[in-house]
């Protein structure tokens, strides 16, 4: 491989800037600049993984949550064909049954986010399954709107129980097990940041997953757990249906959204997957404490 370093003295102090086995084979003086013949299978973590493997997933073994239907499920199909070892959880048993048929290989496994008990034990109900986990997607949640004067002590708990605190303490049970490189990805939502009405506590979760995810990537670095955040746009799922709003409010909240996408559509939860993917990989390898916003422009209009 032959890599362009310029003619400015960048390639002075490479070897110690590198790992002193990664590049070996001197330099060569080119009409324009410096080049280095590099010889990338004496890098470390070539030699650990094989060049072939080196930004696949077929190595790892990654947990999501809300794995059963949506963006997590097809974040699971993504990865079970590029050889991942994945392991789904869910609530609803009719998505679970259906998971395990479309998920062929996969663990797929009973635990509600809204359970206090069943989020601290999640760590324990993986081990029989995985010793370690390279990739972490906390992906479950829920969404209720209604006006501000509408809502209920229990649409305020129900809410922030799975989205906050089933998301928080589901994460530290899974702390002995993540592996040093890991990654750990939330799911929040441009809610959390750009201002819809009725949409008050959902907004209000997202919002404090987007902190979590800073907060937790500085606290968590030292284990080698890097920590980011997903905030999808409007994307065709199911939860979109199940938003608690009559019929024609609910026409006419989707229309809305999709007269602000610079888009003019829904995006996919097969798009939103392709980006879990990367921040799960290597490919994303120094990034932490990143927000990556998914919403086909609905911020900007």
């Amino acid at each position: 491989m032959r890599v362009d370093l310029g003619a400015h003295g960048i390639g002075q102090g490479i070897e110690e800037a590198l790992d002193s086995n990664f590049a070996k084979s001197g330099m060569e003086e080119w009409s324009h600049g410096v080049f280095y013949n590099t010889d990338l299978t004496n890098s470390p973590i070539v030699r650990k993984y094989g060049t072939n493997d080196l930004y696949s997933m077929n190595i790892k073994t990654i947990l999501i949550t809300g794995g059963t239907t949506g963006i997590g499920l097809a974040t699971a199909q993504l990865l079970r064909t590029q050889g991942a070892k994945v392991i789904v959880t869910g609530r609803n048993p009719e998505t679970l049954a259906s998971a395990k048929k479309t998920l062929s290989g996969a663990v797929v496994l009973p635990s509600d986010s809204g359970d206090l008990a069943a989020a601290q034990a999640l760590g324990d109900a993986i081990k029989p399954f995985a010793d370690h986990l390279d990739g972490v997607f906390l992906n479950a949640g829920i969404a209720s709107f209604g006006p501000f004067d509408a809502a209920t002590p229990k649409n305020y708990d129900d809410t922030f129980n799975v989205n906050v605190r089933g998301l928080y303490f589901q994460l530290q049970s899974l702390l002995p097990l993540l592996g040093n490189p890991s990654s750990v990805v939330f799911t929040s939502s441009i809610a959390g940041s750009v201002a819809f009405a009725g949409t008050s506590i959902y907004s209000a979760t997202k919002a404090a997953v987007i902190s979590l995810g800073k907060t937790l990537a500085v606290e968590l670095a030292p284990r080698g757990v890097r920590v980011n955040v997903l905030s999808p746009g409007p994307i065709d799922t199911p939860i979109i249906k199940k938003v608690g709003l009559p019929a024609d409010q609910q026409k006419a909240f989707e229309e809305t959204i999709v007269a602000k996408s610079l888009l003019k559509r829904f995006g996919t939860s097969d798009e939103v997957a392709r980006a879990a993917r990367f921040l799960l990989s290597e490919d994303s390898s120094n990034i932490t404490g990143t927000e990556l916003i998914i919403d086909g422009g609905v911020r900007l209009n």
